[in-house]
Parts: structure tokens; C-alpha cells; sequence
């Protein structure tokens, strides 16, 4: 019940918020006050922040997770708070992807004097981040950060995706019990919250099941897969699960294909990425991943997050050249929603008013329902299962697992 006494100690930081939060925004979107009046209308502006990589190895997908929110501020630009209309502006910090540049990035959030925070993809960046906004009162939305301790270990940190030990037991279940699997080798990158955890998780799992885990670790910066990959083989291993980066998956996969590896790729909720199926179009390779949305489960978003991409060249660029709907760009919508209720039933833009409303939010999102249990996160009980179609270079909808 932790975070419910961070609730109430919220309110005894106002005054101190607003000391920290008076400077002026340094960014491209502007310097209006949280409060204060936009510039290019009537109407007062709120100020939502974006906690996300757009550099080093998170890079990738942070910018996918970002135009999702970019997507919905484009559809609703303004929200009702306390009976007043306020544009909606995001401002946007690059977390450059590792923990040690989190503090840094969290606070110039802070000094822009944001009323809630969105991200971040990647959860050792998020862990990061999340003592500067507990020490400012500010609340904060994790998008796909999966790790359990982002909201375990943070009064303010909520999330809207399912958390690793969910994901990690999801791709064991499925790689014993529907692939036949009872060898699977493990490989995450050294120092990494998020692949050590779900490399944890996973292990855990499949050997509760029967199953026989080697695992390993590369050193972050590795270029070369293939010593792995032949490990893998060694051991007779039917599944390489590898809860990596967007680049080193890349790698994996290609390291994979020449060396022959004849059983399954596993990939966490990084994997389901366009980059990732062009790396794998016309190889000789069976990919699985585990996801949060599904191309097509919502169609109204679907058709219009595409044409919105292919009007904007920007925005394709940062989604990797095509309209392929990456699932932490759907969630990246969500979340931006989901920030929008939280303020609606604040009334406020003061921080503490929107932490205290944030624990009863319920919203019906492209990715499903979004609500919040004692800790914060979300009550996800299930995942989304694609496979990569090499031949069409497209992932397709296999099935939707739960741990049971």
C-alpha cells in the first residue's frame, strides 16, 4: 500500500513543485507554464512529459513509442480540466537509453514543469528516472517498461503493460508446452535490467516445467553473434530466447540464418519491431514474440496512425521507412489517454492532484483495458504471440497466451 501513502505525502510538496518547476521550457515546444496561457490560442497549457530514448540502443523504439503519443496528441489536442480547456503539449527529452543518463533527462522534466510523465521504453532507464520524480511529486506512466521493480521500488511510477514475470513465464509456457521444446538457451547482454530480468524469469519457468536452460551473456557493444549462435547449437538447444535491444536482434537473427540454426527465435515484446522482420525477410529462421497489439485489432487506429505516418515524413522516418504499426506504438497512444483521463479526474494540473487520481483510471484503450492494481501496474493477464513471415517480410497473429 506504499504507493497510496505517496499519495498523500504528495500534497505537503506543492509549494516546493513549484519552485523546481518555474523555469522555463528549453525545448522546441515551448515555454508556457503548466498553467499558463499557449501562445497560439485562448486556451491555458498543460504540460505532459516524454521520458524516451531517441539515441543509443533503445533509440529505435523509444521514437516508435513516442509517435504513438505524438499520433494521439495530433487526434486530441486538448482536454477539459476543472471545467477550463487546455492544449495538451508534450514535452519531449531524449533519455539517451542507459540508466546513468536517466537523472539528468527526469529532471530537466521536471524543471519544465510537466504535470505528468510519460515512458520510458527500456526499464533500467525508467528506475532511473523514477527517483527524480518521486523526490518532485511527479507522477509517471511507464509505457513497455516491463521490469516488476519501475513500480515496485518508485511511489509515483505507474505502467500500462504487463510486467516480465508474466512475459517470461508467457514465452516459457509456450516454447514447452506448444513448440515441444525441453533445451533452451538463453542469451542477454550484460548489465541490462530488462534482458537479465526476463532471462531470470524465463529460466525460472521453463525449468519449473521440465526443461533444461543454458545461458550466457554478451558484453553491451557486441557485433558478432555467431560464437553464440553455435553454442546454441552444442547444447541442442530448440529455442534461443533473447530478450534484446532492437540492434542486437538484428544481429541475432542474421547470426542465426548463417549459421543454420534449425530451431526457434524467442524475442520478448523489443523483437515485434519493423527493423527486426526486414532483417529476417528471406532468411531461413522461425521467430515467436511476444507482444502487446496486434496490426489490425483496431481498425479506426490502424487506418489512421497510417496515414498520419505516410503524410509525415518525420514520423516514417522515425517508424523505419513504412506504416508498419509497432505494438509500443499503440501503447504509446494509450498512454497519452490514459494521462488524459488521470488529468480530467484530477481537475488540476498540479502533480499531486493528478498522482492521487491516477490509482482510479479505467480506460478502454486500442490495447485493451487499462487499470491500475495497489502497486500501479496494470491488470494484464495475457499477450499477444506473432511469428515473423520471412517470405512476406510481415509479422502474423498466432495466438494470445496467458500463463495458465
Amino acid at each position: 500500500m506504499k504507493k497510496f501513502f505517496a499519495l498523500a505525502m504528495a500534497a505537503a510538496m506543492t509549494l516546493s513543485l513549484a519552485a523546481c518547476g518555474s523555469s522555463g521550457s528549453s525545448g522546441a515546444s515551448g515555454s508556457a507554464a503548466a498553467s499558463g496561457n499557449s501562445g497560439d490560442s485562448a486556451n491555458k497549457v498543460v504540460k505532459i512529459g516524454v521520458f524516451e530514448p531517441q539515441t543509443g540502443d533503445n533509440g529505435g523504439g523509444g521514437k516508435k513509442e513516442i509517435l504513438g503519443m505524438q499520433y494521439a496528441n495530433y487526434v486530441q489536442p486538448t482536454v477539459e480540466i476543472g471545467g477550463e480547456t487546455y492544449d495538451v503539449q508534450l514535452e519531449i527529452v531524449d533519455n539517451r537509453t542507459t540508466p546513468e543518463n536517466g537523472p539528468s533527462a527526469a529532471s530537466e522534466l521536471v524543471n519544465r514543469g510537466v504535470s505528468v510523465v510519460l515512458g520510458s521504453y527500456g526499464s533500467g532507464v525508467s528506475m532511473a528516472g523514477g527517483a527524480v520524480f518521486s523526490e518532485a511529486g511527479i507522477p509517471a506512466i511507464g509505457v513497455t517498461c516491463t521490469n516488476p521493480q519501475v513500480t515496485s521500488d518508485c511511489d509515483v511510477y505507474f505502467r500500462i503493460c504487463f510486467l516480465d514475470p508474466f512475459q517470461g513465464t508467457v514465452l516459457a509456457n509456450y516454447a514447452y508446452n506448444e513448440l515441444g521444446v525441453d533445451t533452451a538457451y538463453v542469451l542477454g547482454m550484460l548489465g541490462s535490467d530488462y534482458d537479465q530480468g526476463l532471462v531470470y524469469y524465463f529460466t525460472q519457468a521453463f525449468e519449473d516445467l521440465g526443461g533444461t536452460v543454458v545461458a550466457e551473456s554478451f558484453p553491451e557493444g557486441s557485433a558478432n553473434f555467431v560464437s553464440y549462435i553455435n553454442n546454441a547449437k552444442s547444447a541442442n538447444a530448440g529455442v534461443i530466447f533473447a530478450p534484446v535491444s532492437i540492434n542486437y536482434a538484428q544481429l541475432i537473427v542474421e547470426a542465426a540464418d548463417a549459421q543454420g540454426f534449425e530451431g526457434a527465435l524467442l524475442g520478448s515484446d523489443t523483437w515485434d519491431d519493423n527493423m527486426v522482420i526486414e532483417s529476417a525477410k528471406g532468411r531461413n529462421v522461425d521467430i515467436f514474440v511476444t507482444t502487446f497489439y496486434q496490426e489490425g485489432g483496431n481498425e479506426a487506429f490502424d487506418n489512421g496512425i497510417k496515414e498520419w505516418i505516410n503524410s509525415n515524413a518525420d514520423a516514417k522516418t522515425n517508424n523505419g521507412g513504412n506504416d508498419m504499426i509497432s505494438a509500443v506504438t499503440a501503447m504509446g497512444y494509450d498512454a497519452y489517454f490514459t494521462a488524459l483521463e488521470a488529468l480530467k479526474a484530477a481537475g488540476s494540473t498540479d502533480p499531486s492532484a493528478v498522482l492521487e487520481a491516477l490509482p482510479g483510471v479505467s480506460y478502454e484503450g486500442v490495447s485493451g483495458l487499462i487499470e491500475f492494481d495497489d502497486i500501479g501496474d496494470a491488470k494484464r493477464d495475457s499477450a499477444f504471440i506473432k511469428t515473423a513471415n520471412t517470405e512476406s517480410g510481415a509479422w502474423e497473429f498466432v495466438k494470445v497466451q496467458t500463463v495458465g
